[in-house]
């Protein structure tokens, strides 16, 4: 078994796209040092936790390149042994307060696992951030502000370089608005950069707001509930969709800091409430 988890670690870092990743983050107590790090001390207490709390858990764990470790969990009951086709998979990077959990996690054990990774890792609170996607590098490239560098992720293709044909050279050819489509190019690189951009592929937004008038009279002057109203944003790559959008004409630029700061911010859900 311990092989053969080893393996199912393997295919999901091969394969990261099968899973849909949730970014937490963790923080220390105001003013607390941060200690000498141990990876092998970090497995041997999260797992001693884990399996203080659960009995029935299989843990397994296997180093990357790139100085992160992944696990894999396996839960099982107080009565019954770990069901190996109910699997959790986290990837946690040495001192650095970010840990990235596969979606499909059961409930009751959250709070279990948020005590064994902050205990292991010497954290003080752990929260969810509200940012996911199944492409866990552009996840990892977001919170850990590597957005402004060229990289690339699975089923990424970069950015072309240029027109490959010949360009039109005929002096009868008048390109019109070309001061406009300049100032475009200007804000939209001002804005997204030359990069390929982090690779999600939803944004939602919840919209709470109320109705003014100046009327007493009106039909809506005596509503006390708030306007509700969701608007979700969804492509196979958002954030190259929302940098194609002011060059191709659909939208005006630059753009709605809202689209804009996603990477920013480090969030795909937004709730948009009346200041």
């Amino acid at each position: 078994m311990k092989e053969a988890a080893i393996l199912d670690i393997i295919y999901h870092q091969t394969c990261q796209v099968r899973k849909s990743w949730i970014v937490y983050k963790m923080t220390k107590e105001p003013g607390e040092e941060v200690d000498l790090f141990d990876m092998e001390e970090f497995k041997d207490s999260f797992k001693k936790v884990l399996q203080r709390t659960l009995k029935n858990v299989h843990i397994s764990f296997r180093d990357s390149e790139d100085n992160a470790v992944w696990i894999r969990i396996a839960w099982g009951t107080p009565y019954m042994k770990p069901n190996q086709y109910k699997t959790t998979y986290v990837v946690y990077h040495s001192q650095i307060p970010f840990v990235f959990i596969a979606q499909g996690l059961i409930k009751k054990y959250i709070s279990e696992l948020c005590q064994a990774l902050i205990t292991a890792g010497s954290y003080h609170k752990i929260q969810q951030m509200e940012l996911r996607s199944q492409y866990l590098d552009s996840l990892k490239a977001i919170v850990f502000k590597k957005y402004n560098q060229d990289f690339q992720t699975y089923y990424l293709t970069p950015l072309e370089e240029g027109n490959s044909e010949a360009e039109i050279v005929d002096p009868r050819i008048v390109h019109e608005n070309e001061k406009e489509k300049e100032r475009i190019r200007r804000v939209t690189q001002k804005t997204f950069g030359d990069y390929v951009q982090p690779r999600i592929e939803f944004a939602q937004y919840k919209l709470d707001t109320r109705f003014k008038t100046g009327s007493k009279n009106g039909i809506l002057a005596e509503r006390e509930e708030p306007f509700r109203c969701l608007v979700k944003f969804s492509s196979p790559h958002l954030l190259e969709a929302l940098k194609s959008l002011a060059p191709a004409g659909i939208a005006d630029a630059p753009l709605s800091p809202l689209l804009t700061c996603i990477p920013h911010k480090a969030m795909n859900y937004f709730t948009v409430r009346e200041k």
